[in-house]
């Protein structure tokens, strides 16, 4: 046998080496990248459902606030009717409306507690700080809750855009997902009640 083709069977053997080291290289990867974009959407998936449970607990509560509110404050229905009205649609909502129904009642539940400060026996009656104790650490929860969900959903959304992973999340069809903000500047500002 001729060097010539001694050492051209050498260089292929080398290059089909090299291309079967990188094809498997690539399936590792490719595998690698889609377990973890499977996985945060896995975690995006816990973390609204961490929120459902907080968002079930304050539902739970509101109506027994906004009772012992009602005894003290006849003449303030309005107010009490919007969160009535502000948890209902919440709590039937889904997908990107359910940020929205849940910002509205958050921004009605400014409201109840600004009313409250117009009334001080309510504001000594044990029913109602014991209700309004347990209904901040709820809203601590979701505020603890909505940061992880937006954070996992911030790494999520930050994979499927860059490259090379944007690739992978192509083949799998997966889209962004919304944060859980707030909608409108209005609902940043500080709630004010006048009489």
């Amino acid at each position: 046998m001729p060097g010539w083709l001694t050492v051209l069977i050498i260089v292929l053997s080398v290059l089909v080496g090299i291309l079967l080291i990188a094809a498997v290289a690539l399936v590792i990867w490719g595998i690698s990248c889609r377990n973890t974009l499977v996985s945060l959407r896995n975690r995006i998936e816990e973390a609204w459902a961490t929120i459902d449970v907080s968002l079930k607990k304050r539902y739970d509560l509101i109506p027994n606030l906004v009772a012992t509110v009602k005894g003290y404050t006849k003449h303030e229905s309005e107010t009490l009717e919007r969160v009535i009205a502000a948890r209902n649609a919440a709590m039937t909502a889904s997908g990107d409306a359910k940020l929205a129904a849940e910002n509205a009642l958050s921004g009605t539940l400014k409201s109840l507690f600004a009313l409250t400060e117009s009334y001080p026996d309510l504001k000594a009656n044990a029913n109602f700080t014991d209700l309004q104790r347990q209904l901040q650490r709820i809203e601590d929860e979701l505020s603890a809750a909505r940061r992880y969900y937006n954070g996992v959903v911030k790494e999520f959304n930050t994979r499927i855009d860059v490259f090379p992973s944007s690739i992978v999340a192509g083949m799998m069809h997966l889209t962004k997902h919304s944060y859980f903000e707030l909608d409108s500047a209005e609902e940043r500002q500080n709630v004010k009640v006048e009489f």
